[in-house]
């Protein structure tokens, strides 16, 4: 078997490349800050790779002094990317050399930010404005935006003040409070921008280094302020007037545009019951504001749901009216339903402290590998465990940016879920004990109050010829498979892995040499013996999840 290798992708945009690694620039000739530059010099910039040369050109290889661009032309040997200019550089100049995001690696991997360096072509490096934000033209910028520059060396602060610095709209000078840090200067506007609306920012020549020196022109760029529309709920979950509606639903509302997630709470957006307000939690991703009853809704009653006019967008501008709607519970009770995982269910591992591979070429094949709490230092033996079409995260990881905030998004649905499967009552559970091995059971939900065991024969789940019948088991302590008389999962009647689930109150072992059916929920560890098989997922929500020795784990 092969050694595969696996990385995490590089983000462009929201477009996730999960192929490679991140281009670099590793190299510059003239180096960062160097000065006496020669007049003839041909500019080199060296990638970690070899790139897509197409990416790689006027647009995301820039040389400019001042706000002056330099023309030249781009040729390519390897690795490295060379800059001729058209005419010689100009003598005691100072240039800013920029390779942009556009630029990207033959898989189409993008560097994660500008490279940005300057040099000089005389004996000193004279200060620049390398960076603003918002950039030049650019639109849509927010209205309580703070706005700065970033100089190419450290300034005298005291010359950095509100006539160094300005913010204009038509000529007209805005109210500000100008700051400076490292070799960043801002202005914060003390009153909201106007929406859909043109400012000039300034950098003028009384800005100076250390040495005295100012910049040698004034900087100048314009940015344009986000038009003010009112956002929307353009989609609902469930629709208005709907019927039937699944006693353990999720109420979401979809807006037409990014909202700011800390105005979606509780206040405002609500359920009720009639004028009874229902319990719950509202979390916003996407542009999707989802509310999560704390219990199941009430079966046969109409519901209704509201987003107020509190919810607002990013420019701080709320809905123009409230928002609406109704819908009623289904009239019968649902036969045994499923355990949605939630964002747990892209992982074929996910642990709380620990994942180990204690021997042998384990694979986890078309799922991720996650951690959290714990951190990346506490996944162990990978290699030579490998995933196939799937990632190792954890919570300490930097890059791709939101990992953290993913996992626990993650261990928050797998709780969700562990607790939606131990308070599963409908239908009503059956009372199971001891060994299940050699028995044959119907979809439906089984409660043990203490351990369960597979182990004088397999167990054998039978759908009946419904492929979405669901077994959910409820098992108060351990649960343990044993191999050699049996110990395996059988499906049959069309029963899938992915409809059966085991809520184990303490931990889980499945047996040497078996073969497992299954999404385990465990409060505490997983542990897999030698040779054991599963096509379904290892969730652990507090402790460790253990491969001993040689184990696979399909995605169901």
């Amino acid at each position: 078997m092969g050694l595969v290798l696996f990385f995490i992708g590089c983000a462009k945009d929201d477009f996730i490349e999960t192929v490679g690694i991140c281009p670099l620039v590793i190299a510059t000739d003239p180096l960062n800050l160097e000065t006496s530059v020669a007049l003839n010099k041909v500019i080199m910039v060296t990638f970690n790779e070899e790139m897509n040369w197409s990416t790689v050109n006027e647009d995301s290889f820039t040389i400019v002094t001042g706000t002056t661009a330099v023309a030249g032309v781009i040729t390519f040997d390897g690795a490295m990317a060379t800059f001729v200019p058209v005419v010689p550089l100009a003598a005691g100049s100072t240039y800013i050399g920029k390779i942009t995001t556009d630029a990207m690696d033959a898989n189409g991997n993008a560097l994660q930010e500008d490279y940005i360096w300057t040099f000089s072509t005389g004996v000193e490096l004279l200060p620049l404005v390398v960076a603003s934000d918002p950039i030049a033209d650019e639109v849509g910028v927010v209205l309580n935006k703070l706005i700065t520059a970033t100089f190419n060396m450290p300034m005298d602060a005291l010359t950095i003040n509100s006539n160094t610095f300005t913010i204009t709209q038509g000529g007209v000078p805005i109210a500000g409070v100008v700051s400076y840090t490292g070799v960043e200067a801002s202005f914060a506007p003390t009153v909201a921008l106007l929406s859909n609306t043109v400012y000039t920012a300034t950098v003028f020549t009384g800005a100076k280094n250390l040495a005295g020196v100012g910049i040698a022109a004034d900087y100048v760029w314009s940015f344009t302020t986000v038009a003010v529309v009112a956002p929307q709920v353009v989609a609902t979950d469930p629709l208005n007037s709907a019927i039937g509606v699944s006693l353990s639903k999720i109420v979401t509302a979809t807006f037409n545009m990014p909202m700011d997630a800390a105005t979606l709470t509780t206040s405002q957006f609500t359920l009720k019951m009639g004028t009874i307000p229902v319990t719950g939690t509202v979390t916003y991703a996407g542009l999707v504001a989802s509310f999560t009853p704390s219990t199941a809704l009430t079966n046969n009653t109409t519901y209704t749901a509201t987003v107020t006019t509190g919810a607002k967008n990013l420019a701080g501008i709320g809905l123009a009216v409230n928002y609406v709607w109704s819908f009623t519970t289904l009239t019968t009770p649902p036969p045994p339903a499923g355990v949605d995982l939630g964002t747990a269910a892209r992982f074929g591992i996910l642990a709380g402290v620990g994942i180990s591979n204690n021997a042998g070429f384990s694979e986890i094949h078309n799922m991720d590998v996650g951690i959290s709490p714990g951190a990346r230092s506490s996944v162990t033996g990978f290699p030579p465990a490998v995933i196939v079409n799937g990632a190792i995260y954890a919570s300490d990881d930097a890059l791709p940016a939101g990992v953290a905030a993913m996992l626990v998004l993650a261990k928050e649905d797998l709780t969700n879920a562990y607790l939606f499967a131990e308070a599963a009552s409908s239908p009503a559970p059956a009372s199971v004990s001891g060994d299940q091995g050699g028995l044959t059971l119907a979809p439906g939900i089984y409660k043990s109050t203490s351990t369960l065991l597979i182990q004088s024969g397999d167990l054998t789940l039978d759908a009946q010829g419904d492929v979405n019948a669901v077994w959910i088991f409820q098992i108060a302590s351990a649960f343990t498979t044993v191999g050699g008389a049996g110990g395996s999962i059988i499906l049959t009647g069309g029963a899938q892995a992915k409809n059966i689930f085991w809520q184990v109150g303490s931990s889980a072992t499945i047996g040497d040499g078996t073969s497992f059916k299954e999404n385990i929920m465990a409060l505490t560890s997983i542990t897999m013996g030698s040779e054991a098989v599963a096509v379904g997922r290892m969730l652990a929500i507090n402790g460790s999840v253990v491969m001993t020795s040689t184990n696979i784990i399909d995605k169901p």
